[in-house]
This record gives structure tokens, C-alpha cells and sequence, in this order.
């Protein structure tokens, strides 16, 4: 065994009782990014994923949360191999419309899995896409706000506020989530673009070589980068894109900074109202963008050298 692994293999015995425990809510198929993060997630030692959650966003075929359920099952089970994973769920296809949950299977399954949990040993739930289903949980029993914590990726910075896809897809349910008790910590898209951002020829070679899973993640990175980034430029490759969703787990793992803020309403126009009530807020301010892709390219090996994934369900183009 490669030395790399060895010591990654070692850090994850070691660590196997101090797993963090959490559940993902992800509009995967929207972009790039989800697939990206779920892939890093569930190739991790470090995370007990309880479940997974399938949310909506208005780009994906109607109902869009089933369209992101499909697209989520298809990366657990067929991407990644997985025969027994954590369960997944599809989530609300709307978004709040009122003060009133949307209540489904996967905020139900929340809700119980937050009961094993305790202000002092929260249930960490990550939301990478629109927050409705989370929001839904806290609305359908306000004890979970005692029991979760968010983190998300969301909002675009601290000046300009909720204008942001995620928080946009659904404004009611981070209001609910920023009024609630519930412990947040956000990292928003001018951290991402930042330090998230990925060149076409840094995506390549990070991705050459690592297996299955690596081409997958390059040909889903071409395609999206072809279709959406130089869908008319010519030999100019200069242009990245950023992997947004996984500034969530870069947090988890140690590889931010992050300050406490005076926690903010939102308004109904997008903008932050601030209050006096002394609560707070985590606001990510950096990201290790070298340690994070180092150590996501070191569990994309080694969950290959451990799984089963097939090596012929994806081909690494090469331009």
C-alpha cells in the first residue's frame, strides 16, 4: 500500500469513534459542485452520513426534486458503487410558500435522527441547495433547533446578502432558519470564488488518473465547462469554474477560518437586517483550497482501492 494511504487508512482507524455525524440536503445535477461534494463526503472516514436529501432548483425538470433524486442515486449507487449506503430521500420540489412545513420522508427522517442528539452533541446538517426541507424540519418541531446545526453554502457575501442562487431558490426558509435558535455557520460565494475556483487545466490534472470516480468528476466538469463556461471561446481555457458546495466540508475538516458575526434577519428583499439580540453567526473567511484538494485527491484513492467501482463506467477525455 502506497505510504499516502497507509497514513490515511491509519488516521481513519484512529478516528473512528470521533466521526462527525450528519445529513446532506443537495440540489445535485444543478451544477457541478454537488456532485463534487457528495463524492468527497462519502469517500471520507471522517463523516457518518445519517442520510441524504434531494432538493429542488428551478434549472432541473419538474418536479426538480425528483429530477435531483435520480441524478443522487445515480452517483451513490452507480458512480461510487455503493451496494449499502445511507438513505436517500427525495425532498420538497417547491419552496416555502408561508409559515407552514413541507413535510416529506427525508424531513421526517430528520427530525428522528436529530432526537439521538442534544444541544451539547448536535446532528450537523449540511444544506448545498436550497435550505426548504431543513427549514420544514425546524417548522414542524421547533426542538431540533436544539438538537441540529446548519452548515451551508449560501449567500453571496455580507454586503449583498441573500442574492445568491441557493438562498434565492427558497428566501422563506432562511428566514425561518436565521429567526430559529439553530447554530449556522455559512460559507458564501465570494469565499468560493475565492478559493474554490477550478482552471480547466487544474481540473485535469487533479482528476488524471484518480480511477472511475476521477472521470467521472472531469467529464462532468468538461461538459458542464463546454455548455455553460466557453461555450463560444477558442483556445482560451483561462476562464475556471468553481466548486461552491464544498466549502460545507472544508469547514468540517478543519480547513477554513471563519468569524463570529452578529446574526441577521433576512428581509424579504434579500438584504440582511442587523439585530441587537446578541446572538451570532459563523461567516467563513477563507478556505485551504491546497490542503482540501490535496486531501480530497487522497480519499478519492484510497475509497478506489477499497471499493468496488467500476472502471469502465466513465473514459477521461482528454482535449
Amino acid at each position: 500500500m502506497k505510504t499516502g494511504l497507509l497514513m490515511l487508512w491509519l488516521a481513519a482507524a484512529s478516528c473512528a469513534l470521533a466521526k462527525t455525524p450528519l445529513i446532506l440536503s443537495t440540489d445535485v445535477g444543478n451544477e457541478i459542485d454537488d456532485q463534487w461534494a457528495i463524492a468527497y463526503m462519502l469517500a471520507s472516514p471522517d463523516f457518518d452520513v445519517r442520510a441524504i436529501i434531494s432538493a429542488h432548483a428551478p434549472s432541473l425538470p419538474a418536479p426538480s426534486a425528483h429530477a435531483t433524486y435520480e441524478i443522487l442515486v445515480d452517483e451513490v449507487e452507480h458512480r461510487l458503487g455503493m451496494n449499502v449506503h445511507p438513505p436517500l430521500f427525495e425532498g420538497s420540489s417547491e419552496p416555502l410558500s408561508g409559515g407552514e412545513p413541507h413535510m416529506n420522508a427525508g424531513v421526517d427522517y430528520l427530525i428522528e435522527q436529530s432526537k439521538e442528539f442534544s444541544a451539547g452533541n448536535r446532528l450537523t446538517v449540511l444544506t448545498i441547495g436550497a435550505a426548504t426541507d431543513v427549514a420544514s424540519a425546524i417548522l414542524k418541531d421547533s426542538s431540533v433547533a436544539r438538537r441540529i446545526r446548519v452548515v451551508a453554502m449560501g449567500f453571496r457575501s455580507l454586503q449583498e446578502a441573500g442574492h445568491e442562487y441557493n438562498v434565492e431558490n427558497d428566501p422563506k426558509a432562511w428566514q425561518v432558519i436565521l429567526d430559529s435558535d439553530v447554530p449556522v455557520v455559512i460559507g458564501a460565494g465570494d469565499v468560493c470564488q475565492r478559493d474554490l475556483a477550478m482552471s480547466f487545466e487544474h481540473a485535469k490534472t487533479f482528476l488524471a488518473g484518480r480511477g472511475a470516480l476521477g472521470a467521472w468528476l472531469w467529464r462532468e466538469y468538461q461538459e458542464w465547462y463546454f455548455r455553460n463556461v466557453k461555450p463560444l471561446r477558442q483556445n482560451d481555457f483561462s476562464k475556471p469554474w468553481v466548486i461552491w458546495d464544498i466549502i460545507t466540508l472544508a469547514y468540517l475538516e478543519g480547513m477554513t477560518e471563519q468569524d463570529q458575526i452578529a446574526r441577521p434577519q433576512l428581509r424579504d428583499d434579500l438584504s440582511f437586517q442587523q439585530t441587537n439580540n446578541g446572538k451570532k453567526i459563523g461567516w467563513i473567511r477563507s478556505v485551504d483550497s491546497a490542503r482540501l484538494w490535496d486531501d480530497f485527491a487522497r480519499k478519492l484513492d484510497y475509497y478506489q482501492s477499497t471499493h468496488a467501482v467500476d472502471l469502465t463506467a466513465c473514459t477521461l477525455n482528454r482535449r
